[in-house]
């Protein structure tokens, strides 16, 4: 793939970022553990949006955060042979899902590479940017943004889902709020995967974090949509004790946490069994912001 080929942001290179490091060997394993809620469950915002996204046939497209490959795979659909679409992420087990997924579809208009895009992307290369639950991860959310921009062409466009507050996402908060009531929170020192899902959240201060980043005709969407947070009642104990806020929370205290284990998750249990229940499983409200914007054109 020729635009694939030109990227030069090559981690090996470069070497990690410490927050780099941490997604590979403490995130990854547990994101790819619950790959069933974090794709099945997700996919639901991502749904919502992509008939609107202003991706056409023979477009060039830039999947930032690709995780597991599911969107690249749905873009590379919808720009047809003619076009491209680059997955980029800095976890090399997502990246090896993703390739094996894409073996299946038998596209041969994507591909996946591993790389940072805090670090550098190709300028000028792509005509949209895509990213679904990425940016709020970005340690520093101006530089991720700018160089998504700059890989754009003049006149290019970005799309970006972020999660909006806590009080609008209880699939993420309640647990978190649970935990806290037998563990302290995390300390200043703490390892993260990063400012957090609700870092994006603040209408104001993205819409000036992407004008610093050089962006124009910014707009935000609300999609308000359930999400599935396991199977059953101790599947969905288990992922928000692994990932997440209340993940967090968990891990951070150690010990503490493992002596405690049993009356978290009863606890956790009744709360998740007061929840609504589907036919695939035990489903929560969420909320996101489906933020779009322009490269301008000079």
């Amino acid at each position: 793939m020729a635009i694939q080929n030109a990227i030069t942001n090559n981690p090996a290179e470069t070497g990690d970022t410490e927050f780099v490091q941490f997604w590979n060997e403490v995130l990854a394993p547990k994101f790819i553990r619950f790959r069933h809620v974090l794709v099945d469950g997700l996919t639901r915002h991502s749904e919502a949006v992509f008939p609107r996204l202003p991706v056409r046939q023979g477009d060039r497209v830039l999947d930032v955060g690709c995780g597991f490959g599911d969107t690249a795979i749905k873009l590379a659909e919808i720009v047809g042979p003619e076009g491209e679409v680059v997955g980029i992420d800095c976890c090399d087990a997502f990246l090896a899902a993703a390739e094996a997924d894409l073996a299946q579809t038998g596209l041969t208009n994507a591909g996946f590479m591993r790389g940072d895009a805090e670090v550098a992307l190709p300028e000028g290369a792509f005509d949209f940017v895509f990213a679904r639950f990425g940016t709020m991860f970005f340690a520093n959310p101006v530089a991720g943004m700018r160089n998504m921009r700059k890989a754009l062409r003049p006149g290019g466009r970005m799309t970006h889902i972020v999660w909006r507050q806590p009080a609008d996402n209880p699939w993420l908060s309640m647990a978190k709020d649970v935990v806290l009531q037998f563990l302290p929170p995390p300390g200043d020192g703490a390892r993260t995967c990063g400012p957090g899902p609700f870092s994006m959240a603040d209408e104001e201060t993205v819409r000036k974090m992407m004008e610093i980043a050089g962006y124009t005709a910014i707009t935000f969407e609300r999609v308000d949509a359930p999400v599935l947070i396991g199977h059953n009642v101790q599947d969905a104990v288990d992922f928000q004790l692994a990932i997440g806020p209340a993940g967090e929370v968990f891990r951070e205290a150690g010990e503490m946490a493992e002596q405690r284990r049993g009356e978290i998750e009863a606890a956790l249990a009744d709360a998740i069994r007061q929840q609504t229940k589907a036919e695939d499983g035990i489903i929560m409200s969420s909320s996101s912001w489906v933020i779009s914007a322009r490269n301008p054109e000079t």
